[in-house]
């Protein structure tokens, strides 16, 4: 198929490069303009950016001349790694102008008629791109991702949520420091401690963005699903990996086996189309009594750091199960689960009906 042409807003910046590194030999995009601040327009990229990831700098992309972030460029996707500060208002004028913005900022997650996707969880929400475009005039649209630490919780609640109903959840996260972005937290804040706050996060995975991906799709908007979260989140001294320690009240209270059941025959919409960043399976579970843990295991599965691990299942004393959820913070967290939306909108037709029949067909060679 003829690839897609995709630019990065905020090229330059930690999840910028991540986007730039997953997005090297993509079997449906390329790279075609790159976006970041007043400073670093008119440069190359290999001059304006200092790349910070393992492994060199994509060669197709380092003789791009970096661009300021205005409409205008030639290409139909843009990722939107930008800082909340920034991000809003330039998003919105990348929709307006004709682009399908795919964001991992946080400034639209909670707009009534954005979507905030994990395909594998919600892949029907997208229906509120078409009432987003007619209710704000706009060619293109906005599609947002969740938080990195919500999304591996919900990826972890939504098959048991399905089959029981959630009820209660308490949940302590152990978020690394590239989380913070770069260069991230001061070593002398983070060495030989544990930092009980981050800022704004609580209030994400409490109040917001767990109901609304678990929400139903009522034709007008999102119905909040109807659970409540209570969270702890802590910053911890490793580089990549988030890892939770979740404990749930179910509706209807399953077995042991039948958890393990719901999460082994788990087979969601993104996996079903062999989207090219889903990773197979989507949950994975390792029985090992001390795993999963961030240093071996964040970059499990069939698409590396794309999968949500599980351990640890076992009875809660004061809820009905706890069980322990790792992810990757920077890759599904953040980067990859804004590529996997695009894929989604892709293969669902959002980028026109030939782009769906070309991707399936090169999927399903």
């Amino acid at each position: 198929m003829n690839k897609i042409k995709v630019g990065v807003l905020g090229a330059t910046g930690a999840v910028g490069q991540r986007f730039v590194q997953m997005l090297e030999g993509h079997p449906w995009f390329e790279i075609t303009a790159l976006f970041a601040s007043e400073r670093s327009a008119g440069k190359r990229y290999v001059d304006a950016c200092r790349w910070n990831l393992r492994g060199d700098m994509p060669a197709a992309v380092r003789a791009l001349i970096v661009q300021e972030c205005e409409p205008g460029a030639d290409c139909q996707i843009v990722f939107s790694a930008l800082p909340s500060e920034t991000a809003g208002e330039i998003e919105e004028d990348f929709a307006a102008a004709g682009y399908a913005v795919c964001s991992n900022a946080r400034n639209h997650r909670y707009d009534a008629d954005v979507p905030l996707l994990i395909p594998e969880v919600n892949p029907e929400h997208l229906a509120l791109v078409d009432l987003q475009k007619r209710k704000r005039g706009w060619s293109g649209y906005i599609t947002t991702n969740p938080n990195c630490s919500t999304t591996h919780l919900v990826s972890a609640l939504h098959p048991l949520h399905v089959r029981f109903g959630v009820k209660k959840v308490f949940v302590v996260t152990m978020q690394a420091i590239s989380g913070a972005g770069y260069p991230g937290v001061s070593s002398m804040d983070i060495l030989d401690n544990v930092v009980p706050y981050i800022s704004g996060e609580e209030e994400k995975m409490e109040q917001k963005e767990p109901q609304k991906l678990l929400g139903v799709f009522d034709g007008s908007g999102i119905r909040y699903a109807d659970f409540v979260v209570s969270a702890h989140c802590t910053r911890v001294p490793t580089r990549n990996g988030h890892l939770e320690a979740i404990s749930i009240e179910f509706e209807d209270q399953p077995t042991q086996e039948q958890i393990f059941q719901a999460w082994r025959e788990y087979h969601p919409l993104a996996q079903q189309l062999k989207l090219p960043s889903a990773p197979h399976p989507a949950i994975l579970y390792d029985e090992r009594q001390d795993r999963p843990q961030p240093r071996l295991d964040r970059m499990a599965g069939s698409v590396p750091g794309m999968a949500t691990v599980i351990g640890r299942l076992r009875p809660d004393p004061l809820f009905h199960f706890k069980f322990v959820v790792l992810g990757h913070n920077t890759i599904r967290g953040a980067a990859g689960g804004s590529l996997l939306n695009a894929e989604l909108l892709v293969a669902q037709g959002y980028l026109g009906q030939d782009h769906a029949l070309l991707a399936k067909s090169a999927t399903f060679a």
